[in-house]
């Protein structure tokens, strides 16, 4: 099978339930590092630094989770599909 077909599969596929609580901090997380990377004034070379760091992170985390299938949902999805 094609890599990006299995991504694309992967991506549409449901995920479980554990890996949504972790696309959901990982959201939290890219977004309090584009808030601080965005602030207006003067905001201090560290703490952009770990602003980075929290985009990367939080981007990690995201991808991660959304290629995680549940495979059992995904089974029920295709025997109701066959039926």
């Amino acid at each position: 099978m094609n890599i990006l077909t299995e991504l694309s599969s992967r991506a549409t596929a449901p995920t479980p339930p554990f890996f949504q609580r972790v696309k959901k901090i990982g959201l939290i997380i890219a977004a309090v590092g584009t808030a601080v990377l965005t602030a207006p004034g003067a905001v201090p070379a560290v703490l952009l630094t770990y602003a980075g760091y929290a985009i990367t992170a939080g981007t990690v985390l995201i991808s991660i989770s959304q290629l995680t299938v549940d495979e059992q949902k995904l089974n029920g999805q295709l025997m109701a599909v066959v039926k």
